[in-house]
């Protein structure tokens, strides 16, 4: 077994058995079918959430700059999700695909398959170790249980996203 080193002069280089190269992965995806349908609007997204995250925040609050991308990851997830389980627009098959190439949020999607978290607004709303006394966001308190009627969230900029509003 002769080894056969790629660079001459680094002998720390990539050796391979009898001069042969190892195949070459490439990083093509096969789109599956009626994706041409979503990608524009995926692709539209995209550039708004280029923009959201380029966008100068000077003079906003430290968690203000991040409202923006928060939203545009919502309508995304919400899209798709729209496209599966509201209008069965697109195939089980190109659902997955977005799922798994990070179109949209599964984690985020999975709350809103369950009753009373459809209109959840993100993940960290619910989450008890980001708020003061183990409790949910502010935007999930029902409007009419609300002391102040016009409250935003402090994480994503939510004006409200309890189920009952």
């Amino acid at each position: 077994m002769t080894l056969y080193f790629i660079d001459s002069r680094q002998k720390s280089g990539l050796a391979v058995e009898g001069g042969r190269m190892p195949k070459v992965k490439t990083n093509r995806i096969k789109y599956p079918a009626g994706w041409e349908l979503i990608e524009p609007t995926l692709r539209e997204l995209d550039a708004k959430m280029r923009e959201a995250e380029l966008d100068p925040h000077d003079g906003k609050r430290k968690c203000e700059a991040l409202w923006p991308i928060f939203k545009i990851a919502h309508q995304k997830s919400r899209y798709i999700f729209d496209l599966y389980h509201k209008r069965t627009d697109i195939s089980k098959e190109l659902y997955e695909f977005c799922l798994d190439q990070g179109y949209a949020d599964r984690n985020l999607i999975a709350k809103w398959k369950k009753p009373g978290y459809e209109r959840l607004c993100c993940l960290r709303c619910i989450q008890p170790r980001d708020h003061n006394f183990a409790t949910t966001c502010v935007c999930r308190v029902p409007k009419h249980l609300r002391e102040e009627k016009d409250v935003e969230c402090v994480h994503c900029g939510c004006m409200g996203c309890a189920s009952g509003d």
